[in-house]
């Protein structure tokens, strides 16, 4: 998003995700990412690669322009990487969060051109979110900026995209659409599955709100009835002003709070130093952005089934 300082240049070409599922074989490294004899996918980072590897499985030929390990928010799209772009299907991405991927796809001549925040409804998040559920349909007529991209941290808006992206597959690759058709229903009967275990699972905890090192996760509050207090807000990399340090310790205080999230792909300072001001705990929460070595998990699942139990465990679930 625009927030973001994109203090990355040159980032180098497409690699994707080490994503530790057996169909993902069809996954690229450095290799070109279009003239392949398959379904050919540029996605912009690890959710929206993980889409592409998941729904069209054997058929599909993916790279991803986001390095594992890599701040997506910083990505600076590469001559060699806008190349690709241009020789692929297709492209998977996500407005608004990586401005030079949306320069580069406005730009390029790529025919199928599949925009996750168009498959769901998005929303406008600051410091503070959650605690009810409400949808609000207004990214169509507006402009996104300030709305958040978080999208793929509640798995029934996943879900929701993984559906529309499905379909733009069938309609681009028609020869392989019942395979797409019954990989995108295995994978939402299993994002159904997740969304149950976080309703279970979240239901009964002493407090209902958790501190985070920024809004990444207000999605998933609203959908699971939790309060979210971010640090930093939508930029993870701003620094909390003294005033907004001392409002989360008594907050804490205040609503039983005895952790501070953070992530894995920023730094940890803000967060141990709360922590440490106000006797808090802290603990991982990933915004899946990237898997990496410290990630506690291999894919999507696997790690949302871990920030499940960091949060199960700081909120006191019964």
């Amino acid at each position: 998003m625009n927030v973001r300082r994109q203090h990355i240049s040159g980032a180098a070409i497409a690699a994707v995700t080490a994503l530790g599922l057996g169909t993902l074989s069809a996954c690229s490294g450095a290799s070109a990412a279009g003239n392949t004899d398959k379904f050919d996918v540029v996605a912009s980072f690890y959710p929206m690669a993980y889409l592409a590897e998941q729904i069209g499985g054997d058929h599909v030929h993916v790279t991803s322009l986001t390095e594992p390990g890599q701040e997506p928010h910083d990505l600076e799209i590469s001559a060699q990487q806008t190349a690709q772009l241009q020789e692929s299907d297709a492209v998977l991405y996500l407005k608004n969060l990586q401005p030079s991927v949306d320069d580069a796809v406005a730009q390029s001549e790529v025919k199928t051109k599949i925009d996750a925040a168009s498959l769901t409804t998005l929303e406008k998040h600051g410091n503070e979110v959650g605690g009810h559920a409400a949808e609000h349909d207004d990214h169509d007529n507006e402009e996104l900026a300030g709305l958040d991209p978080h999208i793929w941290l509640d798995p029934v808006r996943y879900a929701q995209v993984a559906e529309g992206v499905g379909k733009a597959f069938e309609k681009a690759d028609p020869d392989h659409a019942a395979d797409y058709k019954k990989n995108t229903a295995a994978l939402v009967k299993k994002l159904d599955g997740l969304n149950t275990q976080f309703e279970n699972g979240l239901k009964n905890t002493k407090t209902k709100v958790f501190i985070t090192t920024h809004a990444a996760f207000g999605y998933l509050a609203e959908r699971y009835g939790l309060t979210e207090e971010a640090i930093n807000g939508l930029d993870p990399e701003s620094e909390p002003s003294a005033a907004r340090v001392k409002d989360l310790e008594k907050m804490a205080k205040a609503d039983g709070v005895t952790t501070v999230f953070y992530e894995t792909l920023v730094s940890d300072k803000t967060a141990k130093t709360i922590a440490s001001d106000a006797n808090l705990k802290t603990d991982v929460l990933d915004p899946i952005e990237g898997i990496t070595a410290k990630s506690k998990g291999d894919d999507y699942f696997q790690v949302m089934e871990s920030n499940l139990k960091a949060l199960q465990r700081a909120l006191g679930a019964k």
